[in-house]
């Protein structure tokens, strides 16, 4: 049967609606995009309310398909730099990586103590891939180049997700007492260390193993308040 003139103007008022309304979406996803500093902020489609989530899944892949976003991972997306001093793509920003997985999956990840001694400057040791405790399941992940392993792990270590002294407490866990009773420990810290972090210390120190408490007294001893 052919479609009469009134049902082919219909359908061809449709299509071009939805295409307005996929654009909008999209400018609109953009738009938040461009408001974080370039590097700083990964998205997923969970951070966008701007439609629904099949129009929020077919926004960020037109967007990717334009070369507006670039795709780093399942479901995580960044705004596409250039270095000039690798000359080739940024690689993608790591911390920011598992803070969106974080809200994509609604899971607590923190980094392992060896990457956190490593980031504290205790350790010259490079985890080969980095390792990240998670409330979710365990397993391992390719985003933006790197191989990531999460590792479920007890709400004991999970309880330092989101402290400021979280990082520390489980790099000095990952030492263990002998190697962060070493003599270039404490002073490390204290000289690396901010202030409100090593209050945060002395403040949960009902919560750390008790050999760890005079280590942390020693790292707070020069702060403003250790009570």
């Amino acid at each position: 049967s052919t479609l009469r003139p009134s049902a082919l103007v219909s359908i061809s008022s449709i299509i071009p609606d939805i295409m307005l309304r996929m654009t909008g979406v999209a400018d609109r996803i953009m738009e938040r995009v461009r408001s974080r500093k370039a590097g700083e902020w990964i998205c997923t489609p969970r951070d966008f309310d701007t439609g629904s989530s099949e129009a929020v899944n077919q926004a960020l892949s037109r967007l990717v398909k334009a070369g507006k976003l670039r795709r780093v991972g399942h479901g995580l997306y960044d705004a596409p730099r250039w270095s000039r001093i690798l000359n080739r793509p940024a690689p993608a920003d790591l911390d920011a990586a598992i803070d969106a997985l974080a809200r994509r999956d609604d899971v607590k990840i923190v980094a392992d103590g060896s990457v956190a001694a490593n980031r504290l400057g205790l350790t010259n040791a490079v985890p080969a891939r980095p390792h990240y405790l998670t409330d979710g399941t365990s397993r391992t992940l390719r985003i933006g180049g790197h191989t990531i392993r999460l590792r479920h792990a007890s709400p004991r270590k999970m309880r330092w997700s989101g402290k400021l002294c979280g990082p520390v407490v489980l790099a000095l866990q990952w030492l263990g007492p002998d190697a962060a009773s070493d003599p270039r420990v404490v002073p490390a810290l204290r000289r690396r260390l901010p202030d409100s972090v090593k209050r945060n210390l002395v403040r949960e120190r009902q919560h750390l193993p008790g050999w760890m408490i005079p280590i942390a007294r020693r790292i707070a001893a020069d702060s403003t308040q250790t009570r």
